[in-house]
């Protein structure tokens, strides 16, 4: 049995057996990424899409994702890659990759507008190593490194990639640990703390999905824009929160999309602690 480190679970893992977020394994006593070089989406995106409003405006960016994640969420909008069976038959399939190879990918797609590597789509701490090592070799080719991330990992794994990256997007997902624990499995103690720290190396933003009867309480919003201004980027400027409007899907299906008045509302609500509030999917 080996224990991994990446996350609150700290998964005591069998030998060549696979831990909870389906990607990390025990080789010889140690865990490391089983999906490391494992890709499975690559595109080319506008950054706004990451969603990124402060930082590079008008850029491409070239974002790539494996397959796994350490959360559960029941509306995940790319559960084929993150936690379904559909992920598992991936881990045969996906296309493997060296850091070497995805940076001569990102500098070929230069001359199409694209500033470098956003790391998304799936949950990418849970194979940190692999973006430390493609981040490392993209940041001395000049190229921007972005992370797209729910921000569940110990402060331990941010230190080996933080040197490397210049933005993220972290999800904030709702503000009561009964949400945090019942419904995405996961650790909102975790989340804050990684938010805490990070703002300290990179620009961070910050995205709420709002899910009628989960997190969309008014009171809610209110202490999680207040804890929020409490946060300042690297220039010193307040860190950007984007609102998004939920959509049935995946095991959540049979729930009402968020109505727009009420994103709308609670963003209002947002602005009256923070400077920079954004509304997605309207």
């Amino acid at each position: 049995m080996a224990v991994c480190g990446v996350c609150f679970r700290h998964c005591n893992i069998e030998e060549g057996r696979i831990g909870f977020c389906g990607g990390r394994t025990a080789r010889g006593g140690k865990v490391e990424a089983y999906n490391y070089g494992k890709i499975t989406s690559l595109a080319l995106d506008p950054i706004e899409k990451k969603p990124l409003h402060r930082i590079f405006p008008g850029s491409m960016i070239l974002s790539v994702g494996s397959f796994g994640c350490n959360l559960r969420c029941p509306f995940c909008q790319n559960y084929e890659i993150s936690w379904s069976d559909e992920a598992k038959k991936l881990a045969g399939a996906a296309e493997t990759v060296s850091p070497e190879e995805l940076v001569d990918i990102a500098l070929s797609t230069r001359k199409k507008g694209n500033i470098g590597l956003a790391f998304t789509y799936n949950e990418p701490l849970i194979g940190y190593e692999f973006v430390r090592d493609a981040a490392k070799l993209s940041k001395a080719e000049g190229l921007k490194n972005v992370l797209v991330t729910n921000g569940t990992a110990e402060l331990p794994v941010l230190e080996e990639l933080s040197p490397y990256i210049d933005a993220m997007n972290i999800d904030l997902k709702g503000f009561t640990d009964r949400y945090y624990k019942e419904v995405l499995c996961g650790d909102r103690g975790q989340v804050t703390s990684f938010i805490e720290a990070a703002v300290r190396g990179c620009h961070v933003e910050l995205t709420t999905l709002i899910v009628p009867g989960e997190n969309d309480g008014e009171d809610e919003m209110r202490a999680l824009s207040e804890w929020v201004s409490g946060l300042k980027n690297p220039d010193g400027d307040d860190v950007p929160l984007h609102i998004s409007r939920f959509f049935p899907r995946f095991h959540m299906r049979d729930r009402e999309a968020t109505d727009v008045r009420l994103v709308y509302r609670l963003a209002s609500i947002a602005r009256e602690n923070l400077k920079y509030v954004y509304t997605g999917n309207c």
